[in-house]
């Protein structure tokens, strides 16, 4: 079988986002269900190719915004996401914990352009006020859960995301997809850009 081979920069130079706690030396390989219908035990699954839970995604209803919380497997909150309000380009902002503050926004992802027929994020990390580079870039169908994350405008890739067709996903209403993370990138910050890449995806299928 032949093995991948993942750029040196990954080793040379791990991207701790969230925390290093969150980085390994090797890919990560992760599963990540959608429960259709499960709203209590919150939106989303992401477990380890051993089927045990590395993180939950919940949903928290305010009044005027909604908010995703990552929680750890222990029920630790990692980081909130929220949408901004009355942003053309459907941006969502990603917070520390569960704070809203601005000092504390880990990173904020937007469409590329407002139209779009495949799936183009841009990715800004809290530090870089001016954006007038992205650090990081999300490219491909989301229709076909086929995508791909790379850092900044270059071709090096740190995530690639594709559809888990299972008999066992299909009958139990779940939508489940696999996402490879690269050496020495941090699988909290992947998770979560998944994530929100599902949601700008179901607020366009809400606006149709």
């Amino acid at each position: 079988m032949a093995q991948t081979s993942y750029p040196p920069t990954h080793m040379a130079n791990p991207a701790a986002i969230v925390s290093p706690h969150f980085l390994a030396p090797y890919p990560v390989d992760l599963t990540i269900v959608r429960k259709l219908l499960s709203l209590s035990d919150g939106n989303f699954a992401v477990t380890d190719v051993n089927g045990n839970v590395m993180f939950k995604v919940k949903a928290k209803h305010l009044s005027l915004r909604d908010r995703r919380v990552l929680l750890d497997a222990a029920g630790n909150p990692v980081l909130s996401f929220q949408k901004k309000l009355l942003s053309v380009h459907n941006r969502w902002v990603v917070f520390r914990g569960e704070s809203s503050d601005t000092k504390d926004i880990i990173f904020t992802a937007k469409q590329s352009s407002l139209i779009q027929f495949k799936t183009s994020l841009d990715v800004f990390l809290g530090y870089n006020e001016k954006e007038s580079a992205c650090d990081f870039k999300v490219k491909g169908s989301w229709f076909d859960r086929s995508c791909t994350i790379y850092a900044g405008d270059t071709n090096t890739i740190v995530a690639q995301m594709h559809k888990k067709h299972t008999v066992q996903s299909i009958a139990l209403g779940k939508d489940t997809f696999s996402v490879t993370v690269y050496p020495n990138v941090d699988y909290a910050f992947i998770v979560a850009l998944v994530v929100i890449l599902h949601e700008i995806n179901e607020d366009k299928n809400d606006t149709d």
